[in-house]
């Protein structure tokens, strides 16, 4: 454990920040998979969940969770697998 007081503090702002990049990260997962599963299923029900997923992508690159270009690239390749069904 640390002595000085600065990064004491420095210790617990990143451990928030590591727990909110990490329920940000699962959150993405989980849209995307969802996007992907309903777009195989019932493709009238797949533009609400793929645009949700978008939203939380582009959410998440401008947090910094992500970067933008994988942003991007996710939305790229689920609109692809989306495009495909």
């Amino acid at each position: 454990m640390a002595n000085i007081k600065s990064q004491i503090k420095r210790n617990k702002t990143n451990e928030k920040r590591r727990l909110r990049n990490k329920a940000v990260r699962s959150e993405i997962k989980t849209r995307v998979k969802v996007a992907v599963t309903v777009a195989a299923e019932s493709p009238e029900q797949a533009d609400e969940a793929l645009r949700t997923a978008i939203k939380r992508l582009d959410k998440a690159a401008a947090k910094g969770v992500i970067h933008k270009n994988q942003a991007a690239n996710r939305k790229s390749a689920m609109a692809k697998r989306a495009a495909a069904l």
